[in-house]
């Protein structure tokens, strides 16, 4: 188990090497971003959350983006359009590596599906770039793990884009379980509910790919398959090829409140089961699912529903910690405490923490200060693998018994096969 003082000492460590590598790996051959100077961005992705994360930065007075990469030319068309609308002249790229080639780049947000995170970020960390890349960070633990790896020994600031985790009330939720106010935590719940029935996801038919889109390259290290209009865009991430399903996509904002509160960055045992009930469409990832997470010391227990919208205690989704003294459940803008005992008081503590001017933000002040991120990629990848173990064992229909340090299932070898994925020729992922 990582303890706090542990994770502090990490985190104290991991700043000193960045710092102390800052005047020897300056981008490329560039010096460091001054504090006054402007900062150069490129954006690779322009589909809707890439144009969520530019839109932040543009209104930055230290920011010029000056690139953009993507592999539909109708997307990217638009977002050159909206860049230049606000005072902006990037050039346009079909090929995210000529982007990278820019000398005078200092710093991507990566927005792809998760099956291109890893190749294009440590791409672009080697070519000395600092990244900002979407959540979760990587498709499977192994990418996640050479994200990492690749991000210290180039020395590169890292931020996964988690937004949520910025906000104030995840601050305040975050102080009050620290506190102890609630007395000892055993259980924690953490739920997601939604209503697709009968429809699901959709479905489509296979089909000529339109002619904005590269399909192949859209496809990338991801095996070939006939194109249909849920197998790209926003609907890619419900197959397996490309993401995790809804369950993935929401565990790095709710699962995030257990490992910050609580000071962990990984189970010790996974269990999860569930499937695609009573809905008929094309996705490949469960739409239910149940999850139980073992730390050392309490339990997580996740829920799914897909074909039902009622949540718990009055949400559709929300986080729940259930202590000795107090119950607090959450969600994105507020939390509710409940005492055990109609006659207890409970006092809120003081809040203790830096507050985040905002993910984008800090990942911009911290290219200039060359400190870690609060979502470094470390982080990000710890919290993904949360996500990435459930979907493991609900595939492989085991309990899985899970080694932290070196990042292996102890119990089933045969699990360990999902650690990685094989790469479509000529892609790989590169060498760190």
């Amino acid at each position: 188990m990582t303890t706090p003082l542990s994770r502090r000492h990490f985190i104290q460590s991991s700043a000193a090497v960045l710092a102390a590598g800052v005047a020897a790996s300056a981008r490329g051959q560039q010096k460091p971003v001054a504090a006054a100077e402007k900062i150069n961005l490129g954006l690779i992705g322009c589909g809707g959350m890439g144009n969520s994360n530019m839109g932040v930065v543009l209104g930055q007075k230290d920011v010029n983006m000056v690139a953009l990469a993507d592999v539909d030319r109708r997307h990217l068309g638009q977002t050159v359009a909206a860049a230049k609308a606000a005072g902006h002249k990037p050039t346009g790229y079909h090929d995210y590596r000529k982007l990278l080639d820019r000398q005078d780049l200092d710093g991507v947000i990566i927005a792809t599906p998760d099956h291109w995170h890893a190749i294009a970020a440590i791409h672009a960390m080697q070519a000395g770039k600092d990244v900002y890349c979407q959540k979760p960070l990587s498709h499977n633990l192994h990418e996640g793990r050479a994200m990492v790896q690749a991000a210290r020994k180039h020395k590169r600031v890292t931020q996964m884009g988690n937004q949520i985790h910025a906000t104030e009330n995840y601050h305040r939720v975050v102080e009050i379980v620290q506190s102890g106010v609630l007395g000892e935590i055993s259980l924690i719940r953490i739920w997601m509910a939604e209503n697709r029935f009968p429809g699901g996801r959709g479905t489509a038919p296979q089909e000529k790919p339109p002619a904005e889109l590269d399909y192949d390259f859209w496809l990338g290290p991801a095996p070939k398959r006939p194109y249909t209009r849920l197998r790209s865009h926003f609907s890619w991430r419900y197959f397996w090829d490309y993401g995790g399903g809804h369950f993935l996509d929401f565990v790095c904002h709710l699962h995030d409140l257990v490992h910050w509160g609580m000071q962990v960055d990984a189970p010790r045992k996974v269990s999860a089961a569930g499937g695609k009930y009573l809905v008929k469409d094309d996705s490949e990832t469960p739409n239910t699912l149940l999850a139980t997470y073992e730390y050392p010391g309490f339990l997580v227990e996740w829920s799914l529903t897909g074909v039902n919208a009622h949540g718990l205690e009055g949400r559709g989704a929300g986080v729940m910690f259930q202590g000795t003294q107090a119950t607090l459940h959450c969600h994105y803008g507020d939390f509710k405490i409940i005492p055990e005992g109609k006659d207890r008081q409970i006092k809120l503590p003081p809040k203790t923490l830096a507050r985040s001017p905002g993910q984008e933000r800090q990942w911009l002040d911290r290219i200039k200060t060359r400190q870690l991120c609060d979502c470094d990629f470390e982080y990000g990848h710890r919290l993904t693998s949360v996500g990435l173990l459930g979907n493991i064992s609900y595939r492989t229909g085991e309990k899985l018994q899970w080694d932290p340090q070196a990042e292996r299932v102890t119990n089933h070898p045969q699990a360990n096969d999902f650690l990685t994925r094989k790469y479509r020729a000529p892609y790989t992922l590169p060498e760190v």
